[in-house]
């Protein structure tokens, strides 16, 4: 029979109201039942408290609301975290929905295999009705299959395993080959065995800790959808477009610092082309020499 450790359903809110509902119900509807709910909200100016409040309540399970000045997007993941008591972390986030056999698969598959302390599963797409727009369409086009890069391996599930740092393609789109928060469920172990997901990223802090993941434990695929993922304009547009810049160059950074020796050697090249000073004057004066004699 199957075990049913704790599992912490994480909900990070600001100024979620307007589909927060669906989310909620979403959680209630799961098969798997021991389950506790852990909100943190950045300070919402909308009906999202109200919300919340209205759903711990009525409903069972049991329920903490944290609600903190804003400090930002991974403050409020970390938050989530801080106060769990699962076994098991499982976020959702406002806009999206947890398909009702999400959770019970989940702890199924990482109970399956046990070397893997992180599961994730793919996604259905849901479009605000006022969407039409093409942009919105090649996002889905582009992104609906992060592991399309990988082999294809026949099966319900997928291992991947810190291999993928040394393919040359791993620096090409999609960066995040794994899936965003709604995908996941890992060990609240892990936070303390790596940290926590670094507060001074915007954009990439949830693939930066599945590469720490990944570093140290095979992350398991479950080839199927589990959650609904709600696309925003922003996402397809260049409203954030500041935030990824600084993101990306840090990202570069970020693979120089701590996983150098993991990549392909044509990426390490080209790393240490950027960030290796040696190496720039070395390529400068070979430049140099060669113009000489042109």
């Amino acid at each position: 029979m199957m075990q049913q450790p704790l599992v912490s359903i994480c909900i990070p809110t600001y100024n979620g109201a307007k589909f927060l509902n669906e989310a909620l119900d979403s959680i209630i509807i799961q098969t798997y039942k021991n389950l506790e709910v852990i909100i943190s909200d950045d300070n919402s100016q909308d009906d999202t408290l109200t919300i919340l409040e209205f759903f711990k309540r009525q409903t069972k399970l049991p329920t903490a609301i944290i609600n903190h000045k804003p400090n930002g997007i991974g403050s409020n993941w970390n938050n989530c975290i801080k106060h769990a008591q699962g076994k098991y972390i499982k976020f959702l986030f406002q806009d999206d929905k947890l398909l009702p056999k999400c959770v019970e698969e989940m702890v199924l598959a990482l109970q399956e295999h046990t070397d893997c302390k992180m599961v994730a599963c793919q996604r259905s797409f849901m479009r605000m009705e006022e969407m039409s727009n093409s942009e919105i369409d090649l996002w889905i086009d582009r992104y609906k299959n992060l592991q399309l890069q990988f082999p294809n391996v026949e099966g319900d599930f997928q291992k991947i395993t810190s291999s993928i740092f040394s393919q040359e393609w791993f620096k090409k789109s999609p960066l995040n080959k794994i899936g965003e928060p709604i995908c996941v469920m890992f060990e609240k172990s892990l936070c303390d065995e790596l940290g926590y997901f670094d507060e001074s990223l915007k954009q990439i802090l949830d693939y930066e800790y599945w590469y720490r993941v990944l570093a140290k434990y095979p992350i398991l695929i479950i080839k199927k959808d589990l959650v609904s993922f709600r696309i925003h304009e922003s996402q397809a547009t260049n409203v954030n477009r500041s935030k990824k810049i600084r993101d990306y160059e840090i990202y570069d950074e970020l693979l120089y610092k701590d996983y150098y020796d993991l990549l392909h050697p044509i990426l390490q090249y080209q790393l240490r082309l950027k960030f290796h000073k040696p190496t720039l004057l070395w390529n400068r004066a070979k430049c140099n020499f060669k113009s000489a004699f042109k």
